[in-house]
């Protein structure tokens, strides 16, 4: 099942009145919230487009085909074992090949006033390496041409180390994919994992191989726009709304020459808001398995993860445990940050907790925590890159941890909470019998 299938079957706004790609689009898509919308009408191109698909874990998982209580373990075990997707000839994405490239004839958004223009922001970028193979990831891409791109590339992430060992690379910017792609792209594994077999083994993919390079792209993806980026060729990028909802600032940033572009017949071209619900859903949750996996590795029985949205879906984790002896709350810290290096704050809560609830959070931390006890500090360590009050040109960061737990022995009054009896309301409410 690709983007479009799920976009048909799931609960939606169909938008038929004329909507503008700048501003209007992005505006209907914030006030909308979780809904998912489609757009059958932009002014300014012969384009549908589809947001919100995935704005709720709920969702995501309906796609994938499992419970929302199963998705740390689903994407762990695509994680383990990846498997390779089935090549195939021609797929979808190509159906209509355009003959010369014209960006403005896309449906590509311009989000807020504060942007720098129009931006390709659910973007899956593949790239390959002759030493490491293929690559997905999530890079933004703004348009500064009728066939060129500025191109966001965070240091350190294996298509920036693709990059600058190549000098120029042929890469591939997908629009329009399913939850299994652009979960993938967003996991960080290892270089020379091929993230194409991650979301094969979420949700089964076909790829097929580009028109002007050897890259394999999802099959089923709505538009592929193939091209050259260069490391030397530099132009402004930016401002734009990064995961934090603040607006980044403008750097020079290596330029993708699109040379070609395919797409499904009748394409819809996916929107996604930067900085609201699907942005970070997509951020945070591919890095709740890796510190699912690494508390648990610290000999922590962990029990679930939350890379809330309160915390920007990046920044803060909620992590659930049952606790066995008083140094689980502590170890638990320590894996978590381990398992997601750039989250800056981590709250260890007990199995009574509902780390979705946070109000239930605040309470755990407010009658069990002790700072002088429970707290723990990680003075200037690497941080990231979208915290805005890090370091600015080193991104170090103060990053602490809060042990939320119950002692096992409780001195004085206990940690639980007490419980009210149940009855039946009907028997007792409204009119008389």
């Amino acid at each position: 099942m690709g983007f479009r299938e799920f976009l048909e079957k799931i609960d939606k706004e169909t938008v038929s009145k004329p909507v503008s790609k700048k501003l209007e689009a992005s505006a209907i898509l914030d006030q909308l919230g979780e809904k998912a919308v489609l757009f059958e009408d932009i002014k300014e191109s012969d384009f549908r487009v589809g947001g919100n698909l995935f704005t709720s874990k709920q969702r995501t998982a309906d796609y994938l085909g499992c419970k929302v209580s199963e998705l740390i373990p689903t994407l762990t075990n695509a994680i383990d074992n990846p498997s390779k997707p089935e090549e195939v000839s021609g797929g979808e994405c190509q159906e209509v090949e355009l003959d010369s490239v014209d960006l403005d004839k896309l449906p590509i958004l311009f989000h807020t006033e504060a942007d720098g223009g129009n931006y390709v922001s659910s973007g899956v970028v593949v790239s390959s390496s002759p030493a490491h193979g293929q690559n997905l990831d999530f890079h933004r891409c703004m348009q500064i041409s009728k066939n060129k791109f500025s191109v966001r590339i965070v240091s350190t992430r294996n298509f920036d180390e693709f990059l600058q060992k190549q000098g120029e690379m042929p890469i591939a910017v997908c629009v329009g994919n399913g939850a299994n792609t652009l979960i993938a792209a967003a996991i960080s594994v290892e270089i020379g994992k091929n993230e194409e077999e991650i979301a094969n083994t979420l949700s089964p993919l076909q790829v097929t191989k580009a028109k002007t390079s050897d890259l394999l792209v999802p099959a089923d993806s709505e538009f592929v726009l193939e091209g050259i980026i260069r490391l030397a060729d530099k132009s402004d990028e930016g401002p734009f709304v990064d995961l934090t909802e603040t607006v980044d600032v403008v750097r020079q940033e290596p330029v993708f020459e699109v040379k070609k572009i395919t797409h499904r017949k009748d394409a819809i071209w996916q929107a996604l808001l930067p900085g609201k619900l699907e942005h970070k859903l997509l951020m945070g949750m591919p890095r709740e398995p890796t510190m699912f996996r690494e508390v648990n590795s610290a000999g922590v029985k962990c029990l679930d993860v939350n890379v809330n949205p309160g915390g920007c879906s990046w920044l803060h984790g909620l992590v659930k445990i049952d606790k066995q002896s008083e140094e689980d709350g502590k170890k638990a810290i320590e894996g978590a940050f381990k398992g997601h290096k750039s989250c800056k704050h981590i709250f260890v809560v007990d199995k009574d907790i509902d780390i979705y609830n946070p109000l239930e959070v605040e309470w755990a931390m407010a009658t069990r925590f002790q700072a002088s006890d429970d707290f723990v500090m990680k003075e200037k360590e690497p941080g990231s890159s979208l915290d805005p009050s890090a370091e600015s040109k080193t991104k170090m960061t103060s990053k602490c941890g809060f042990d939320c737990t119950a002692k096992l022995e409780a001195k004085g009054k206990n940690f639980g909470k007490a419980v009210f009896p149940k009855v039946e309301l009907e028997k007792f409410l409204g009119g008389e019998q």
